[in-house]
């Protein structure tokens, strides 16, 4: 039996249109989930949207309408986003639906039993954009000595009655769980950067608001809703049938990891685990905080007008070429920077003019030159194990790196195979051997389709939808990596003739307006 693999994105708030950062994290989340697949495992890939709190109600009352009609119109922006970037989630979770209800309140009963919530009265600064209350002591200065938060949103002073959860008491649980497992929080940076802030002391989390009532109902308290951050974490537990004893929950919980954006790192690796301790349930086993995407170096917002819309980039470029980009040009945990030069800088440079080049080349010499027939008994040469031999290893180095989410690395392991194999067909020179050896151009030919292939096989979890449209012209039927292993060309051979071929990786052109 496949061993599980949980992964879930961060839900987005969806009082805004998706931008490319979500885009950018659920991508990379499909990769994640598509290289898990493909090394044999059995995927569950959960995302949604995050759809209480204060800042919807705000927005709604802005547009005249009702919050929930904002939460049905903006959640299907996202989940529409997600078609169309090809992201293959398995389920698509709303925290307005029941289902979520049942589970905020069981896991609200379950730390009240255990004793860590109580009534108290509210006094502090909370950001509404942030969703987040904030000590004195982490506050900024902005323009002429307004507070606001670390993040550099504008703070309100709050006071009203709240329930509250003894976060205080979790400090030195957090502390031993980070240091007893290090790989929970990642990358490292991240990590170091929660142990400080829970060494400074946890204060009691108010959990509850009764300023407004978009939220899930408190359970056994009226006029109480629940803080934004309890039931939007509950979300990864809701999609498998919390508080139920559902064979989901038994599979694939705790979660094998968290991917977010490094600016809720806190809530997933402070607030999470001690709420999971509380409700004495698994924790997950790691929480990934990823870095930002800038436009040009610069953070993206409105007044700037560089908020750029995911689904415009995806139809100039190709999904593919987008998805690519991303996992290419970024150091995946650190922050990266965009522009419409660079993705087609990029895609050219290396989907375009050399795998894309490569496996065009490859395909159209054997259907002009072998008639489109494959022979899987060519005599080996030298230089053709010492190419399969390099291509094997940028493959390996690409799929170790994958497992480590290091996929800029990965990608330029990937590409190393790629060049080696463009070298070789400069060196073997396949259209003088069509006249010289023909014997010998078939071999050449061979051990290129040979690699082509495999190097298809391994990047096939970023650009899917092109990949699997060079596979099915090369005949090519499985596409996990136990493929690799396969003498997949001894079966072919006979069996199938290549037609024509279409190249999949098109040159990019950037648009008369950028």
């Amino acid at each position: 039996m496949a061993e599980p693999f949980y992964i879930t994105t961060a839900i987005a708030y969806p009082n805004g249109k998706p931008h490319i950062g979500h885009a950018y994290e659920a991508i990379a989340a499909d990769v994640i989930a598509r290289f898990q697949r493909a090394s044999g495992r059995d995927v569950r890939f959960q995302t949604g949207t995050d759809e209480h709190g204060l800042k919807m109600a705000q927005k709604a009352r802005e547009l005249g309408i009702t919050p929930r009609a904002l939460c049905d119109e903006m959640s299907a922006h996202f989940q529409a986003m997600c078609d169309t970037l090809n992201i293959s989630y398995d389920k698509f979770q709303r925290t307005t639906d029941e289902a979520h209800y049942r589970a905020s309140q069981a896991i609200w009963q379950a730390m009240e039993a255990k004793g860590d919530l109580y009534l108290d009265r509210y006094e502090g600064w909370y950001s509404v954009r942030d969703e987040a209350f904030y000590d004195e002591s982490e506050l900024v200065a902005g323009e002429d000595g307004v507070k606001l938060s670390p993040q550099g949103t504008p703070v309100e002073w709050t006071v009203e009655e709240s329930w509250f959860f003894r976060l205080s008491a979790y400090g030195d649980r957090l502390l031993a769980l980070y240091a007893e497992h290090p790989e929970f929080i990642q990358p490292e940076s991240r990590r170091n950067e929660v142990i400080r802030f829970v060494e400074g002391g946890l204060r009691d989390l108010s959990i509850s608001r009764t300023s407004f009532d978009w939220g899930v109902p408190v359970p056994g308290s009226p006029g109480h809703v629940m803080y934004v951050w309890v039931d939007a974490l509950t979300n990864y537990l809701t999609g498998l049938g919390y508080p139920e004893k559902t064979p989901e929950m038994d599979k694939w919980w705790p979660a094998d990891i968290h991917l977010i954006g490094k600016d809720i790192v806190r809530f997933h690796t402070v607030y999470w685990p001690a709420f999971l301790m509380s409700a004495d349930l698994a924790l997950p086993r790691q929480v990934y905080g990823h870095g930002f995407l800038l436009h040009r170096g610069e953070k993206m917002s409105k007044s700037l007008g560089n908020v750029v819309d995911p689904l415009e980039l995806a139809e100039r470029f190709g999904v593919d070429s987008l998805r690519y980009f991303l996992l290419r040009e970024v150091s995946f945990g650190n922050d990266g920077s965009y522009s419409a030069e660079a993705i087609v800088t990029r895609c050219n440079a290396e989907l375009a003019n050399s795998f894309g080049n490569l496996a065009q080349r490859t395909l159209s010499m054997i259907f002009k030159n072998m008639g489109g027939v494959l022979k899987a008994n060519c005599a080996v040469a030298e230089a053709d194990s010492a190419l399969r031999d390099a291509v094997a290893a940028g493959i390996a180095e690409m799929r170790a790196a994958f497992a480590d989410y290091d996929f800029s690395a990965g990608l330029d392991g990937w590409m190393r195979a790629v060049f080696a194999c463009n070298a070789y067909v400069d060196e073997q020179a396949p259209w003088t051997l069509r006249k010289t050896d023909p014997a010998r151009m078939e071999a050449v030919l061979m051990t290129l389709l040979r690699c082509v292939r495999d190097l298809a096989l391994a990047v096939r979890p970023v650009v899917p939808s092109a990949i699997d449209r060079l596979l099915d012209q090369m005949g090519v039927e499985a596409r996990d990596y136990d493929a690799l292993d396969t003498d997949w060309l001894t079966a072919l051979a006979g069996q199938f003739t290549l037609s024509q071929p279409v190249g999949v990786f098109p040159r990019l052109e950037i648009p008369a307006e950028d």
